[in-house]
């Protein structure tokens, strides 16, 4: 299959790349800097600019499925400018691509957008599944929510959406993990807060081989890219420490400090989200690192 993607060499674009060239794929993907432009008979990369509505048409020419990773890093201080960024950032280049499908000739047939877990409400008790229709009203929320309305206009065309709903992504190259690690390292470590909020991960591997499987099987819909084992902030924060052999010496840091030090941002520390991923796997998904323990075995051992 030829296959486009935007925020191509993100942490996740490019993670999902390597694979879908290693399993013979072809790839072209979208770029804001034409210097990262390269043509390969296999990877091609071509130049847009979403806020300036430039957009190379050439790069749909005989693609089969879109995937639309591109958005501004949410693990930023959240400025009142910045905000409007992270959802600007995935409304416009979303409206580009729909425009592009309206007017260029075509054969996609299928869309995959990122997406985000912020949007089920917050919960200490508990578990969301794809069928949840409760919402939380929050800021990041609100974005999941535009961000999956922008997605579902490509349905007028006969295209099938596919909305992976993505939590915290472990990886050593980047993404939450190592700001998380940072302090364990240098023997600061501690939980946040209470410790108790439930944390819904999943491991760079297993994500973008979800990506995958979406496209082998044609999927279509909501679902869950989380680990089957999800974590309290606690238990996460011992398994880190054993993992890198470093003692937890402090005690558990108040919901303010981290206010003070991260501003708005500091809620996707201390926000409980406990969520399953069984609709993917009773498709036959299977996660190769299911658990936290095997998980950071393989980034850090």
């Amino acid at each position: 299959m030829k296959i486009l993607i935007t925020g191509a060499t993100g942490l996740i674009g490019n993670a999902l790349v390597k694979l879908l060239l290693a399993q013979k794929h072809t790839v072209n993907y979208l770029t804001t800097s034409e210097s990262k432009i390269v043509n390969q008979s296999n990877y091609n990369g071509f130049y847009w600019n979403p806020e300036r509505g430039i957009i190379n048409e050439d790069c749909i020419y005989n693609v089969d499925v879109i995937i639309h990773l591109a958005g501004a890093n949410i693990a930023k201080r959240w400025t009142e400018a910045y905000k409007q960024e992270i959802v600007e950032s995935r409304i416009i280049s979303s409206e580009l691509l729909f425009n592009l499908i309206r007017k260029t000739p075509n054969q996609v047939t299928q869309f995959i957008s990122a997406s985000g877990t912020a949007i089920y409400p917050e919960s200490f008790t508990k578990v969301y599944d794809e069928t949840t229709v409760e919402t939380e009203d929050s800021f990041l929320s609100n974005v999941v929510k535009k961000w999956e309305e922008s997605a579902d206009r490509f349905k007028v065309f006969g295209i099938k959406v596919c909305k992976i709903r993505t939590g915290i992504v472990f990886s050593n190259q980047g993404g939450a993990l190592p700001e998380m690690i940072k302090p364990i390292k240098m023997g600061f470590g501690a939980s946040m807060g209470s410790g108790k909020q439930m944390q819904s991960w999943i491991h760079l591997h297993d994500l973008v081989a979800m990506y995958c499987f979406a496209i082998e099987n044609q999927l279509e819909g909501i679902y869950n890219a989380v680990s089957p084992y999800p974590v309290n902030n606690s238990e996460l924060t011992k398994v880190i420490a054993k993992t890198l052999k470093k003692p937890l010496l402090l005690p558990d840091i108040p919901q303010f400090v981290m206010k003070l030090i991260l501003g708005e941002m500091s809620y996707l520390l201390f926000s409980s989200k406990n969520i399953n991923s069984n609709k993917i796997q009773k498709l036959g998904f299977q996660f190769q690192f299911p658990n936290i323990e095997s998980a950071l075995k393989d980034l850090y051992s």
